[in-house]
This record gives structure tokens, sequence and C-alpha cells, in this order.
């Protein structure tokens, strides 16, 4: 972990809608293109320093066209696995090693090279070839593993007829789709209230703690959902964007269309 000041090659990716950052940095021997060391600085979760580290180490000693070999599947086979939810984080080390890769080369490097395209997930601005390139590299048949993988689907959730459709194409088949949600027509005030705390308890405080994050209720103004941020999501930079892109869609979908999320402090 750390910077190389005089390093050979600087790749860099990062999320300003999710928050993770990875910047990856190589010297190279360049009589044997060989890397001789590697070292990291991200902004993330546990999973996103562990798959950075892990890259480093499987990389340090190969030669420049070697390290390429090294996919998100070898680096989180390397930890012994990573939890489905955050495998985009070895995805994001794999990323930052290309670009690292193309700037040594003197090759400008933005995105892969088979990523250009039609954006289909807007929240994220993830194309329909770089969903393809994650379903057919890493065998996906659902619209859930898509989102572990690259994000995709994650926030509104309006793409996913779309994902469906590239899972379909990639796959040569239908993937089964999930049971949408069973909502009242008109919710009563006391089954709005109880839905809400039932959706923050089963699908958006298991995900935020995953990241060290958590929030509480405070109050229910008719439409108005106040909440608090507490533990990493408390003072965080991303933690407006997350309650609009994530807990507000969460809610929207679950229990009404009309909510709308605010935070309050407690």
């Amino acid at each position: 972990m750390g910077a190389i000041p005089d390093a050979d090659a600087v790749g860099e990716v990062g999320n300003i809608q999710c928050g993770d950052a990875l910047k990856l940095y190589l010297k190279i021997d360049k009589s044997e293109d060989r890397i001789t060391d590697a070292k990291f600085e991200t902004f993330g979760c546990g999973s996103a320093i562990a798959s950075s580290s892990a890259l480093t180490e499987l990389i340090i000693g190969k030669t420049v066209d070697e390290s390429l070999e090294v996919t998100n599947s070898v680096i989180a086979e390397y930890l012994d696995g990573l939890p489905e939810a955050k495998m985009h984080c070895s995805v994001m080390g794999r990323d930052a090693l290309e670009k690292a890769v193309g700037n040594y080369r003197g090759e400008e490097v933005t995105d892969h090279e088979d990523d250009d395209g039609v954006i289909v997930c807007q929240c994220f601005g993830v194309t329909d070839n770089k969903i393809k390139r994650e379903i057919r590299e890493n065998n996906l048949t659902q619209i859930e593993q898509v989102t572990h993988y690259c994000k995709a689907g994650g926030g509104c959730t309006s793409c996913h007829q779309a994902i469906e459709e590239l899972i379909e194409e990639v796959q040569g088949k239908q993937p089964a789709r999930a049971p949408a949600p069973v909502k009242p027509k008109k919710l009563t005030n006391i089954q709005k209230m109880k839905l809400i705390q039932e959706t923050i308890d089963r699908e958006i405080r298991p995900a935020l703690m995953q990241d060290g994050g958590d929030l509480d209720l405070v109050d229910i103004e008719g439409d108005r959902v106040l909440v608090s941020t507490r533990g990493m999501c408390a003072g965080c930079a991303s933690a407006p964007i997350t309650l609009k892109s994530f807990v507000e869609v969460k809610l929207r979908e679950f229990v009404t269309p009309e909510l709308v999320v605010e935070e309050v402090e407690s």
C-alpha cells in the first residue's frame, strides 16, 4: 500500500457515484519488461483494499504481458473468494492494471477497448458492451450478478429490462426474472410506516453495513422519509448520492414511488 513517486506506470480508476477509487503504481525493469514493484492507493471498503493488495502481490515479478493474464477472477481466487456483492472490487483492480499498462506503453486507455457503446445504466454510466463483457467473462445469468460485477442496475432499476435482454443475447437463453414486489394499491399511514421500516431492515441496511455504514429512520412526514446516517456513511461525501440513488430508489420500489428521502440530525 502506498505510492511510488518515480513510477514507470500509473493506472487510475474510480466511480464518483459509488465512491470507489483506485490508483495503481508500477515500477518496471525496462530491459526485461518486468514489474519489480507495485503499490496502490484506494478509497473504498475492505474488499476494495484486499483486492488491490492481492493484485500487487500477484503481478510483482511478472512481465508486463504476463500481468495482463491476472483477471478479476484470479484476484478473487487468490483471496479464497469475495462476497458476491463485492466482485466489482476485483474488476476495479483489473481495470486499473489495464490502464497502468496502457500508460507504460504510451497508449491512452480511458476505458476497456470493448467497453465503448450505448449507456444502459444511467445511474453509473455503464455501457452495453461493458455489461456484455462481464456477462461473458464471468458467466453471469442474473441481473443481480451483473450489478455485483459492474454496478449496472444498482440504482433506479429502470435499466433492468435492458440488462435482462443483454444476458439473453450473450447466454442465448432467457434468464429467470425475479418476481415483482407486491405492493398495496393504497397504503394507510400504518402500512406505509411498516413497509418503510421493513424495507430499510431487509433491503437497505444490510447493503450499507457491508461498507461499514448504516442509517436510522428518524420520522415520516407524509411522503418525506427522514433518516440519519451512521457509521462510515455519517459525514461521507458520497452519502447524499447514496441516499438518493440507493435508499430513495429502494423505498420507492418497495413502498410507493412518491417517497422522498431526506437526511436530518437525530
